[in-house]
Formats: C-alpha cells, sequence, structure tokens
C-alpha cells in the first residue's frame, strides 16, 4: 500500500523523513528511500526490506538538505529489489509514487522510441522521464512540467516530486490514491497518512482527486491537474493521538480494515479490467489461449478464509469457464496422497503467501507437472516464487485478526480469474463477459452504499447480544459467504457458530432451531431464491430468529425476517 513522506523547511531532511516512513509501517512495505536535495543536487538512497536497512545506508554515506522525499514500497510492477525502489530519478528530477498507472505499457514503449533508457521495471520511473521531458521541452516551472506529463497518465496515483534546480520546492499530485498536507511554522510536508505528520504538525489540508500542490517553506499553492486553476481552502486541526491515527480515527483495526475493502478492491481491479474488449488484462497468470483450452481440470487449493474464497471461485469458473473444479483444504492435501495431472491449472490461494500447508500442496503439484497459480496479497512471498504465474491482490497489510479486505479482494480477483480464463476456451461470450465485469467495477461503489447500514447492523447485533449459537445458511456461491460469516463470528465473538449450505438444513440441522436461535440467511436475488425462500420459510416455522442478508429493496424477503438488511 506503500507510503509517502516529503518536507520542505529548515530542518534537515532525512531525520523527519525516515521517521515520518515510520510511522507508516503499518500500511507494509518491502522497500523504502530518500532523495533529498543536497549542494550536489538531488541524491537517493534506496534500501531492500525494513527501514532499518535504510538507516544504515544513511549512516554510512550521510544526505543533508533541508527538502526531501521518501518511499516505502508495496511491490505491484517488478520486484522488491534496489533498483526497483523509489525514488526514481531522470535527469535531475526525483519523483515517489503510490498507486498504478495503467497506460504504463504504452508509455514506457513510447518513451524506449525515443531513447529513453529505464533503470526499473516500475510504471513510476515513466512519470520521471514525462516530467524531465517536459522541463527539457520548456516547461516555465516544475509546477508546469508535473502537470504536463500527469495529463499524459490514465490511473491512480498519489506523488511527490523534487528537482535539483527548483531548491526547497516539493510539487504533490493526487488521483485515487490517498495525500494529506501538513501545514507548520516555515515549514511544510505532505503524506499518505496523518500519522506521518502528528509529530510535526496537528494542522492539515487533505486534497481531491485531480489537485496538484506546490510547497515551500513559505506556502502551499494547491492548483486543479487539468487548467491549473487554484483552488482554496481551509485547513482541519487534527486531535488524533498517533495510534489513532494509524486506525484513521476508526475504533480498532479491524473496523478500519472493514471500511477499506471498497479501496481494496479497487486497487485490485484497477488496470485489469477492459470493459471496452469485455475482458480481464492480466498477462501475470501466465495462461495463453492454447493453455486455457488445454486446461482439464482445476484445483483449488487454500486453508481457512482462502478456502471459503476459493470455494466460490470454484462456481465461478465451471459456470463461465465451463471446466471442472474442485476445492481441497491445504492440510488435507499435504497430509493425503494427492493426484496431479499435466492438464491440471492449480490455484493456490493465501492472503500471506506463506501458508505451509498450501506450500506444499504447491509442490507437490509442481513435481507431478501441474501448472500453478497463486492469488496472494504479498508480493514476492513464497507461494508466488513458486508458482508459474501470480495474480496478487492489492488489499494492502491486514492488521485485524480476522480476514476482511483480503477475503474481499480474493473474490474479486478469483471472478477475474473464471472470466480471464472463459475469454480464452471461447466459452463465455462478450457480452455475458461484459455484463459480469460490468457488474464487478460497481461492486466498490455498492460496498460503500452498504457501510452506511452500520447503525442498523450494529442494532441487530445488539438485539442477539446473548446468542451463544448461530446458523449461517446459503445455497451456491452464498454457501461459502454463509461459511466464512460463520466464521467471523467465532474468531471475533467466541460465540458457536455454523455454516451450511441451505439444502442440507433438513438433514439435521433443522433440529437445532427454536425461539432462541439467531438465524443468518444469505438470500440474494439469484437462481437460488425461491429455494432459499423456502428453506427461510422452514426457519421460521420452527420459530427461529431469521436474519436476512437479501437485494437492497427486497420487501417480500424483510416481511419474513426478525431482522432485515435488504
Amino acid at each position: 500500500m506503500c507510503g509517502i513522506v516529503a518536507y520542505t523547511g529548515s530542518k534537515d531532511s532525512a531525520p523527519i523523513l525516515v521517521e515520518g516512513l515510520r510511522r507508516l509501517e503499518y500500511r507494509g512495505y518491502d522497500s523504502a528511500g530518500l532523495a533529498v536535495q543536497t549542494p550536489k543536487g538531488v541524491e537517493i538512497r534506496r534500501a531492500v526490506g525494513k527501514l532499518a536497512n535504510l538507516d544504515a545506508a544513511l549512516r554510512s554515506t550521510p544526505l543533508t538538505g533541508t527538502t526531501g522525499v521518501g518511499h516505502t514500497r508495496w511491490a505491484t510492477h517488478g520486484r522488491p529489489n534496489e533498483a526497483n525502489a523509489h525514488p526514481h530519478v531522470s535527469g535531475k528530477v526525483a519523483v515517489v509514487h503510490n498507486g498504478i498507472i495503467e497506460n504504463h505499457v504504452e508509455l514506457r514503449r513510447e518513451l524506449e522510441g525515443r531513447g529513453v533508457r529505464f533503470a526499473s521495471d516500475t510504471d513510476t520511473e515513466i512519470v520521471a522521464h514525462l516530467v524531465s521531458e517536459a522541463r527539457a521541452a520548456g516547461a516555465e516551472s516544475l509546477t508546469a512540467a508535473v502537470r504536463s506529463a500527469l495529463k499524459r497518465v490514465r490511473g491512480a496515483y498519489a506523488i511527490a516530486v523534487v528537482a535539483g534546480d527548483c531548491p526547497g520546492e516539493i510539487v504533490v499530485a493526487k488521483q485515487d490514491s490517498p495525500l494529506v498536507l501538513g501545514i507548520g511554522q516555515e515549514e511544510n510536508f505532505a503524506a499518505s497518512d496523518i500519522p506521518a505528520l502528528l509529530a510535526y504538525t496537528r494542522d492539515v489540508i487533505l486534497l481531491d482527486d485531480g489537485e496538484m500542490a506546490r510547497l515551500t517553506s513559505g506556502g502551499i499553492e494547491i492548483t486543479v491537474i487539468t487548467d491549473g486553476a487554484p483552488v482554496t481552502r481551509e485547513s482541519k486541526r487534527i486531535d488524533w493521538s498517533p495510534t489513532q491515527a494509524e486506525k484513521g480515527g476508526y475504533k480498532h483495526f479491524m473496523l478500519k480494515e472493514i471500511h477499506e475493502q471498497p479501496r481494496a478492491i479497487e486497487d485490485t481491479l484497477r488496470g485489469r479490467i477492459d470493459l471496452q474488449a469485455a475482458d480481464v488484462i492480466a498477462a501475470e497468470i501466465g495462461v495463453t489461449e492454447e493453455h486455457a483450452k488445454k486446461i482439464g481440470r482445476v484445483y483449488f487449493v487454500a486453508c481457512g478464509t482462502s478456502a471459503h474464497a476459493a470455494m466460490a471461485g470454484r462456481y465461478w469458473i465451471e459456470q463461465l469457464a465451463r471446466v471442472p473444479a474442485t476445492v481441497e483444504i491445504g492440510s488435507e492435501v499435504r497430509s493425503g496422497e494427492p493426484a496431479f495431472l499435466p492438464p491440471d491449472f492449480v490455484v493456490a490461494v493465501s492472503q500471506s503467501g506463506e501458508t505451509l500447508d498450501t506450500m506444499a500442496a504447491v509442490k507437490a503439484a509442481k513435481a507431478q507437472g501441474a501448472h500453478v497459480l497463486a492469488v496472494a496479497n504479498v508480493v514476492d512471498s513464497a507461494i508466488p516464487r513458486a508458482s508459474d504465474g501470480s495474480l496478487y491482490t492489492h488489499a494492502g497489510p491486514e492488521i485485524g485478526v480476522a480476514s476482511t479486505k483480503c477475503f474481499t479482494t480474493q473474490l474479486a480477483a478469483l471472478l477475474m480469474l473464471a472470466v480471464y480464463l472463459g475469454r480464452r476456451r471461447g466459452t463465455l461470450p462478450e457480452g455475458e463477459a461484459r455484463r459480469v465485469l460490468n457488474a464487478l467495477w460497481h461492486v466498490p461503489a455498492q460496498m460503500r452504499e452498504a457501510l452506511t447500514e452500520a447503525e442498523h447492523i450494529k442494532a441487530i447485533a445488539k438485539h442477539h447480544l446473548r446468542a451463544r449459537d448461530m446458523l449461517f445458511l446459503g445455497r451456491g456461491t452464498g454457501f461459502p459467504m454463509a461459511l466464512e460469516g460463520a466464521l467471523k463470528l467465532k474468531e471475533i465473538s467466541y460465540i458457536h457458530a455454523e455454516g451450511y449450505a441451505a439444502g442440507e438444513m433438513k438433514h439435521g440441522p433443522i433440529a437445532l432451531i427454536d425461539e432462541e436461535m439467531p438465524v443468518v440467511v444469505v438470500c440474494p436475488r439469484d437462481v437460488h431464491y425461491e429455494k432459499t425462500i423456502s428453506n427461510l420459510q422452514e426457519v421460521r416455522a420452527r420459530e427461529g430468529q431469521v436474519i436476512a442478508i437479501c437485494t437492497k429493496g427486497d420487501t417480500d424477503v424483510a416481511k419474513l425476517c426478525l431482522d432485515g438488511a435488504p
């Protein structure tokens, strides 16, 4: 999820930048670096791994100057190594960047065609070269050069730019990636998040999308990226403690991460969905059209929450790619003698990319000639390194014990995988693929709307506060959602809960239902709707307390429930 810190004032910038990055460590990173204006121009120091490695590099070769930018990188383009670490330099310009440049391939090709040589595999370096070219072409200021460059760029970004011949000046800009400005006494700051600033100032300005700012020790000038129109915005006073700031003002990390889900899914989808072509752009999967048509079986292997995501993925693979699919628990694969064949396509799903049982299954699959794809959140972790291809989610670090945003980003990634395979196998018509991808594209907005129901959901929870047992029921993809809901309740509330396929209720679980048993029924308006309604009515007949998760506006279900959340 990367972190940016920038400072200009009268103090030595390097210690301030490093301390700011340290306060952003909770966001996760795999490398770090600084760019500081010195008498020699802009100098950089970078290191792979923890900030302690950057500290060591700075002790060995110090940087001294009163203006600079710092960055912690969470790899998305290019492996985590020093060459790919930020800042990236072109001529006298140094850039740090959070986000993803969606049109980086075409821009890189264009720049290389003009003789530009790249020193990294990142999309960020493109911005440095574009700014440098704009300055060489006569841009009247660093701000104008950055504006010119950003007009060429599509995607999400928060950037900070310094130049060796523009002393005491930093230019920052934002689009779909967080950036906050800090106001000090004859010093000013920028950062990805408020915690990086609290040791130095409590007065901040939140940049809006499509805005940029010029920072000097004497002030901050905000303008619109497209036309340079000036923006006037009052600062805000932040009264959070550093710990509260890390939590974004939320009571605890899990609540923060629940609210981060829309952003996490946007980051996972960004640059991968082409609605015009009705296709998924994901060469990193490592499957050609010829290979996709030869797949004989998709074999998911995962543990815990990831296994529930894989169960939903299995439905989508069979429906859209029309290939048999199965889901196995990693520990069961590891302790058994699984039979893999070369036509098998093994999908290893793991948030950390280090799950031991899943890793053992990957090794067995590889040894028997199967093609392995890793779906993971941590870049360059063990399972992706051992696999033939990788499809990374971009949830960022998940500090809360119970997975939230990592689960939903896994679902998004697996649905994209199903579309990707279906299009290459010729089993998914263009119109249907476009319908699915368009629906997926709108999920973050729908999530944000669902999160507005927080008070309603809190009231439901309060009503069932003394429950000691709960059932979760669902059909189709609602079944793994029921399993995951039950797991979450157990993990967080220490309440016994079980998830069942709704059709199995009459084969035993119905005996547990009475007037004191809350039963959560996952009941969207899908092909299973009528049968799920029948199961819901069976619960009602046993006087169970029904809590329904249903499609917005479904008053028919709401009438049948003690608690409805349409």
